[in-house]
């Protein structure tokens, strides 16, 4: 009991501040250069989380979730010159000045619809400039920056981890094109860096297929169920088929964190309905995944190479956190009599609470 309890102290505690370290798909930038010799950027983002991030920087009080299209702007304007200092946009080592205006809020009473805000600001390219960069540090995980040449009519993306500044965008003439394999590469990468190391809630997931049971077959076709599930979802929700906002995607995967570590708890073998669940629960995750690449308008000829990928990279960061977990405890320990008293149940525990805060979260945040 004492080792259950100090590890639900620290899942419920490490959380606290990585809550919304799983944020792929609300934040994304586009830089664009107009043939004025001119550059125009959009931030899009969302509001509630913008806003709170502000006001406590401020050291206000946080808004209510129920806060009006109208009210929420008034107070983001207000906050827009807290917000101007975290973004820095160098043309060669030169900083641009920015200054901040509203396109576009949406905060829709309808929860099944998204929010989102579009921050502008536009200026002058100097005339000998050479490249572009740029940095936001506060996209707490990993987001996209897509630069596009309106002249060329080409376009390159970036992805950034948190607060990291863009590598140089070349303004000397039209960009070259990305080869097949850089693309691949580029997905491949991302794909394994949204799972190991910053979506916690996934690795919790895959954690909590793996505890269940250390039998190879079990795991294997509860991994299997979780891939073929996650993939559908993935490709359809890319293409448009199918479409839920993050509102409602990001507390069900937290939710379905919770239970399969609760689930761990209550039974001693794999079920015959067990993969069945995890399927279910990897459409979400899916969706949650398509976050990732959606928002993006990728060209045609990129969007197979870049699923493909970006699945592959998830399936080999899952198989690394089996590994790392069978062979960090499973291999030593499975075949004694306390394995379930001293690993199974505490851990699953201490999953399933983290499960249950983030889906509190969530639910009054997004």
């Amino acid at each position: 009991m004492r080792r259950i309890c100090i590890l639900l102290v620290l899942f419920c505690w490490w959380p606290l501040s990585t809550v919304f370290a799983h944020e792929i798909g609300t934040t994304a930038v586009r830089l664009t250069l107009d043939a004025d010799h001119r550059w125009s950027l959009e931030l899009t983002t969302a509001p509630t989380l913008l806003i709170n991030r502000l006001e406590n920087e401020r050291g206000l009080d946080l808004l209510s979730r129920d806060l009006s299209v109208e009210a929420a702007r008034h107070r983001l304007l207000s906050l827009l010159p807290t917000l101007a200092p975290h973004l820095d946009l160098r043309f060669d080592d030169a900083a641009a000045p920015i200054a901040l205006s509203i396109k576009q809020i949406q905060i829709p009473t309808d929860v099944t619809q998204p929010a989102f805000v579009v921050l502008g600001a536009d200026g002058a390219v100097p005339v000998k400039a050479r490249a572009v960069t740029w940095k936001y540090d506060l996209a707490f995980s990993t987001y996209a920056v897509v630069f596009s040449d309106a002249v060329t009519g080409r376009s390159e993306t970036q992805w950034l981890d948190g607060g990291a500044r863009s590598a140089p965008f070349s303004l000397m003439g039209a960009l070259p094109a990305q080869s097949l394999a850089s693309t691949i590469l580029q997905y491949l990468e991302l794909g394994f860096l949204h799972i190991l190391p910053e979506g916690l809630d996934h690795i919790l997931f895959v954690l909590g297929i793996f505890l269940l049971t250390t039998k190879r077959r079990a795991i294997l076709s509860q991994v299997t169920a979780f891939t073929i599930a996650h993939s559908v979802t993935l490709g359809l929700t890319m293409y448009g088929v199918v479409s839920l906002p993050p509102g409602i995607v990001e507390p069900l995967i937290a939710l379905s964190v919770a239970y399969v570590a609760i689930e761990n708890i209550m039974i001693l073998e794999l079920s015959p309905w067990r993969p069945v669940v995890v399927f279910c629960f990897g459409l979400l995750h899916g969706m949650g995944f398509a976050g990732a690449l959606r928002e993006l308008q990728l060209p045609r000829s990129e969007i197979i190479p870049a699923l493909i990928s970006f699945n592959v990279g998830i399936e080999l960061a899952q198989l690394s956190i089996i590994a790392i977990a069978y062979l960090g405890f499973a291999r030593w320990f499975r075949d004694r009599p306390r394995y379930r008293r001293w690993i199974v149940v505490p851990a699953s525990a201490a999953i399933a609470a983290t499960g249950l805060l983030w889906t509190v979260e969530r639910l009054t945040t997004l």
